[in-house]
């Protein structure tokens, strides 16, 4: 049997029609799921017991389920356990305008990006879009508040997982359903370009950010490897034709690590490959993580004026999770350490 949340609304439609069901009791199972958050099709007192047998025949909720909370005061990091054992986290951060939750998209991740703790063992497998949903809902029931916002850039490269990521997000954003404003949701990739122009193309208007943490070719693929199969002039070639298309402004993310990419040469570098861009670059200070020799940068608001003084529109993240594994991966990372001592 298929978990129920794994379905947009539309394919839900068509699989109660092939079943003999009439298609407008999708909606009425998405408002119990999103809207009320029933989680048994006996207690959807709107549908005939005859459907609920085609249901309950078709059809479960599969749970992943969280086995672990680390709290500071603007953050808390959760480490759920998927149906098949193997773990995945999602970060909550309390910000001045609302919740946003960022949320994994994979068991592990293949770009292995230096500083990143998410690839250091590689990629087990995709999730399925209602174990990225229920990272939503579960988070939400255990805090007892709506999330405002959502941004992937937990676990794993989403445009690596893009027919699922896709799903997710229309999910996310059905009205029937949980009805959250494409605006509301942002996804990063590490620049895989056949995959930006596909999202380019799709029509929800979700924000795009691309993690590009290095101003140039040489230091980029020593801290990506995916640059050396999309460098940097393909990347920026396609952002432009990303912009054009699409009318949208995009997020540049760079994470700011200590006398590697924080240099005022560094800086002028990234202000010139950006320049005329709709664009706006998001300063990251780093979480620092004992798996490799990174530092947090000290080097951040001289990077800061420098980019503005170059007439490049910056902001500078708020920090998060400093006192916990909030570092993309790290929980996870740990604990299963701690299973294999």
């Amino acid at each position: 049997m298929n978990n129920i949340m794994n379905y947009t609304k539309l394919e839900l439609e068509n699989e109660l029609v092939q079943l003999g069901e009439k298609k407008f009791k999708a909606t009425q199972i998405y408002e119990w799921i999103y809207k009320h958050r029933i989680f048994s099709f006996k207690e959807m007192s709107n549908i005939s017991n005859k459907s609920i047998e085609v249901l309950e025949k078709n059809f479960q909720f599969d749970w992943i389920k969280i086995i672990n909370v680390e709290e500071d005061k603007l953050t808390k990091k959760f480490l759920f356990e998927l149906t098949d054992g193997e773990h995945i986290e999602a970060v909550l951060m309390y910000h001045d305008y609302g919740l946003s939750v960022c949320v994994s998209s994979q068991v592990g991740c293949n770009m292995h990006c230096a500083f990143c703790e998410s690839g250091r063992f590689g990629k087990k497998r995709n999730l399925e879009a209602y174990e990225i949903v229920e990272q939503i809902l579960l988070i939400e029931k255990y805090i007892g508040q709506k999330i405002d916002s959502i941004v992937m850039m937990g676990i794993g490269e989403p445009f690596d997982n893009f027919d699922n990521v896709v799903k997710f997000i229309t999910i996310m954003n059905e009205p029937k359903g949980i009805g959250m404003g494409s605006r509301h949701i942002t996804v990063s990739t590490c620049g895989i370009i056949p995959k930006i122009k596909e999202f380019g193309e799709l029509p929800f208007q979700v924000n795009l950010a691309i993690s590009l943490h290095a101003p140039n070719n040489d230091l980029r693929s020593k801290l990506m490897p995916i640059n050396k199969v999309y460098n940097l002039s393909k990347l920026i070639d396609e952002i432009k034709a990303y912009i054009t298309k699409t009318g949208r402004r995009i997020t540049i993310e760079y994470v700011m690590l200590n006398a590697v990419n924080d240099s005022k040469e560094c800086a002028l570098e990234l202000a010139n490959l950006l320049k005329g861009l709709n664009a706006y670059v998001n300063l990251i200070p780093y979480n620092e993580t004992n798996a490799n020799d990174f530092e947090k940068s000290k080097s951040i608001d001289m990077f800061y004026d420098t980019l503005k003084k170059q007439g490049i529109n910056v902001t500078v993240r708020r920090e998060f999770g400093g006192k916990i594994s909030a570092a993309c991966g790290q929980l996870r990372s740990k604990y299963e350490g701690d299973l294999n001592d």
